[in-house]
């Protein structure tokens, strides 16, 4: 199922989801959405499964609606604060600035951020989130998101536990994004939980 909320200026977006088997609700949420200066990009995961997951993810999602354009410290603050009697989430963020300084991206608990860069030759060819420990609504870390610059056609992916680690093994950025998406969540998908993929493939700003 396509979550994605259409391709930004900035971006080209594709999400793919599903929920756990029996539930008729899924518990993962994703989020894409402009601000002056940049787009948000955010994968959240209620703990568990079912209503009570869904009520907490879309309660998280609702509370980064609020303000796209918010630093995102100030994000995993509003959300902790807002979650405090839900079941909690676990999650990561993406900011992509339009201003040329790039990606800044964290995670609080498990849901993994990659960036594969479009270059063959870059060194590194992939970055990972900075993933801390805790969980939104419930524990809240010392936040420390970081910033990597970008080149036209990287590609971010933001998963949730519900998604096999190894669809990073043999990744290619250039396709388009929701056609990964589709295809991460059809063959690397778990079906013990909830499962969720976003890609986000940077087009640049002089595109």
């Amino acid at each position: 199922m396509s979550e994605a909320e259409g391709r930004q200026a900035l971006l080209d977006v594709g999400a793919a989801s599903a929920a756990l088997g029996g539930e008729s609700v899924s518990g993962d949420r994703c989020l894409v959405r402009d601000y002056p200066g940049g787009v948000l990009l955010a994968a959240v995961d209620g703990l568990g499964h079912g209503d009570e997951a869904a009520h907490a993810a879309g309660r998280d999602v609702s509370v980064l609606e609020e303000d796209a354009g918010a630093p995102l410290t100030t994000h995993f603050e509003r959300c902790h604060t807002r979650l405090a009697r839900t079941r909690g989430v676990v999650m990561s963020l993406a900011a992509f600035s339009e201003a040329g300084d790039g990606l800044t991206w964290l995670g609080v608990g498990n849901v993994e951020g990659t960036l594969v860069r479009a270059d063959p030759h870059a060194r590194p060819p992939t970055e990972s989130i900075l993933l801390l420990g805790g969980v939104v609504g419930f524990q809240l870390p010392r936040l420390r998101p970081s910033t990597t610059p970008l080149a036209p056609g990287d590609t971010v992916f933001l998963t949730t536990d519900g998604i096999e680690s190894s669809f990073r093994y043999g990744l290619r950025a250039g396709r388009p994004s929701q056609e990964l998406a589709d295809q991460i969540l059809l063959k690397h998908r778990k079906h013990s939980d909830d499962s969720l993929v976003v890609v986000a493939r940077y087009l640049g700003r002089d595109r």
